[in-house]
């Protein structure tokens, strides 16, 4: 694909975006933030008993990458369990946004994917003690565009 391919699909998913909202009664509600850039994302996900996420939404502001990941991310992560999102990579996301046209906006790319990765990671330990993982969690690690390969 032409790097204006890419710049149309994040368009696209900017404008109409996938499962933006707000989730009542989530087992899992996290905030990320992106000072550098302003990004602001809050990712509400249902799990099943096997924690599987059964449903996932996005709220939030942010320029248009960063809004456009969100919207790819949640297409990735419902279907998947908890382990399989904590497993996931960076790279499988930054190709489907286009790697030319996200490097130099790395972090506001993986804003929202860290945001569930964090809540992944955080998820058992809270399921362990019965309870929801809605405390909201600020990323307090960030993406690096070196770290890709």
């Amino acid at each position: 694909m032409t790097r204006q391919d890419y710049i149309e699909i994040i368009l696209d998913l900017y404008n109409n975006p996938h499962h933006k909202g707000k989730l009542d009664d989530p087992d899992i509600l996290v905030n990320g933030g992106n000072p550098g850039c302003g990004d602001v994302v809050t990712i509400f996900a249902k799990l099943d008993e096997n924690d599987r996420v059964t449903d996932a939404t996005f709220d939030g502001q942010g320029c248009t990458i960063s809004m456009a990941a969100a919207s790819l991310v949640m297409d990735k992560i419902i279907g998947k369990t908890i382990s399989e999102i904590d497993a996931m990579d960076y790279n499988e996301l930054i190709e489907e946004l286009g790697r030319e046209v996200v490097q130099s906006r790395i972090r506001c790319a993986t804003l929202a994917f860290d945001t569930i990765k964090a809540g992944a990671r955080e998820y058992p330990s809270h399921k362990a003690t019965g309870k929801k993982l809605v405390s909201p969690i600020i990323l307090s690690e960030t993406f690096r565009g070196d770290d890709l390969g």
